[in-house]
């Protein structure tokens, strides 16, 4: 079994304007031993991709781990999008595509002008429908944390032998439902978690917390939101500028290529 890998990196580790640590480590959750290790980047495709006839990956993918294989402790994920398709997910509210753009300094694995710049601008991707977006992550987490989901998704039988439910989706949607709120409250994402919301999210993940606990507190913080988002007592838009995000966007890649 070896590495797999998908993409061009001759294409997308050279042109690279972003990258940051995400998954546990970036929201300050990770508990040693256990996790494995994720990062996430964005680079500019040349011009023959963007203005060209044929048909190229628009993404670069690399994990150490074979296909089908869970990563665990010790294993590597890396994702790198175009900067077209990064921002197309960003746009739409994407909890995880969001974490290179509000990462802590510290989370950063690579940086650029460019990428400094669309940093600069995270908070234009924050949006009622971004919130929306979270609450659907949330949702999904919170079905399989309680064994009702109707898809066919992976489970930790470790875990479940272990605390009798798998922590982790508890402390996924938990962690969804607090950073939920908080956009939709302050119109910010904080990274990692505040303290006395990452501790109970890691104490969540360590089992010491009962399900049914924890999924009241997951209804309880929806409930929040969703009173925030239904009285017009948030300070976010309804969407995000397009507008203004695609102008940054030409920008950008024209003077990548050397055509400012």
């Amino acid at each position: 079994m070896s590495n797999v890998e998908y993409g061009d990196p001759s294409v997308a580790l050279p042109n690279e304007i972003l990258r940051s640590v995400v998954g546990s480590g970036v929201h300050g959750i990770a508990i040693a031993g256990t996790d494995d290790h994720d990062e996430m980047g964005v680079y500019v495709e040349p011009p023959e991709y963007r203005l060209g006839v044929s048909a190229h990956r628009d993404d670069y993918i690399w994990r150490t781990q074979p296909e089908g294989v869970r990563s665990g402790h010790g294993d590597t994920d890396l994702v790198l999008y175009s900067l077209r398709k990064y921002l197309r997910l960003a746009i739409k509210g994407n909890p995880t595509v969001m974490l290179p753009l509000f990462a802590p300094p510290e989370s950063l694995v690579t940086t650029s002008e460019l990428g400094d710049e669309l940093r600069a601008m995270r908070t234009r991707f924050l949006s009622q429908a971004a919130v929306e977006r979270f609450l659907g992550y949330m949702h999904s987490q919170h079905e399989r944390m309680l064994g009702q989901s109707k898809r066919n998704v992976p489970n930790r039988p470790e875990l479940i032998a272990r605390y009798g439910w798998d922590v982790k989706y508890g402390s996924h949607a938990l962690r969804l439902a607090y950073q939920g709120l908080e956009i939709a409250e302050h119109g910010r994402l904080t990274l990692p978690l505040p303290d006395a919301e990452r501790e109970r999210v890691l104490a969540v993940k360590r089992g010491e917390v009962p399900r049914e606990e924890v999924s009241a507190e997951i209804v309880r913080l929806e409930s929040r939101v969703r009173a925030l988002l239904d009285d017009g007592r948030t300070p976010l838009p309804a969407r995000v500028d397009l507008d203004a995000i695609t102008v940054w966007a030409v920008s950008a890649q024209r003077r990548h290529w050397g055509w400012a």
